[in-house]
């Protein structure tokens, strides 16, 4: 297959991604709206339960290569970028006591909704690489995550809803990240650009929104029955169903 002969075969119309970004336009403000005492008080709490900013900054990769800073909660220790890997182990030491709640609740991710006001991001879409992890994809794979608007949720993240639980301090984390998760994760990829549509996007906000709430999402959505068909999630899936 040629490079990028993908990427023509399933190029959404210009009326699906005008569609996709007027959702996420509309989403994303109607969320910071009704969400801001949320976002003001998990800020307020942030500011006494550790010494630090508020906010975590982070260089990702956008669409087309563009490179944005990501929004997030500060869930570390002050500097605990600069004294660590990018991603994050089982029982990292650098979280800090507020900040586990945080993650586990994912409630960091929600200063992201400026990214998708601001359309850096998307509400759906393959969650956002930083560059030194990106190299690890082939040319072809890039052009396919970096042909769509990086994402709140997708796929990958339902799930890698824990991801942090798969690496710990016995094994190194980036080989395992590089060798078992970013294969499945650009399956996930790789299937969501084949199906990007506004009602999909609806299924998966939908999905994401019930795995939060409940901790598990219903069969008949039929999203995890069908990524783990796919065959890069073999390597992995003990280690998710445990």
């Amino acid at each position: 297959m040629r490079p990028n002969a993908h990427l023509e075969s399933v190029r959404p119309s210009r009326g699906t991604m005008v569609l996709k970004r007027l959702l996420d336009f509309i989403g994303s403000a109607l969320g910071l709206i009704i969400l801001m005492p949320v976002l003001i008080a998990v800020g307020i709490m942030i500011k006494v339960d550790s010494p630090g900013p508020v906010f975590f900054r982070q260089e990702r990769l956008g669409r087309g290569g563009r490179t944005f800073r990501i929004l997030k909660f500060r869930t570390m220790v002050a500097g605990a970028a600069r004294s660590g890997i990018a991603l994050t182990v089982r029982a990292d030491s650098r979280i800090t006591r507020l900040g586990m709640f945080l993650r586990r609740s994912k409630l960091d991710e929600l200063p992201q909704l400026l990214n998708v006001f601001a359309g850096d991001m998307s509400i759906v879409g393959p969650r956002p690489e930083v560059p030194e992890f990106m190299k690890f994809y082939s040319p072809d794979q890039r052009a396919i995550i970096l042909s769509m608007r990086p994402g709140l949720t997708d796929y990958a993240a339902i799930l890698f809803r824990d991801e942090s639980s798969l690496l710990d301090q016995n094994r190194d984390p980036v080989e395992v990240y590089r060798r078992e998760i970013m294969p499945v994760k650009f399956a996930c990829y790789e299937c969501y650009s084949r199906e990007i549509g506004v009602v999909n996007d609806l299924n998966i906000v939908f999905a994401t929104i019930l795995l939060l709430a409940t901790g598990r999402i219903p069969r008949w959505l039929g999203i995890e029955d069908r990524l783990r068909a796919l065959p890069a999630f073999g390597r992995l899936d003990s280690k998710l169903s445990a």
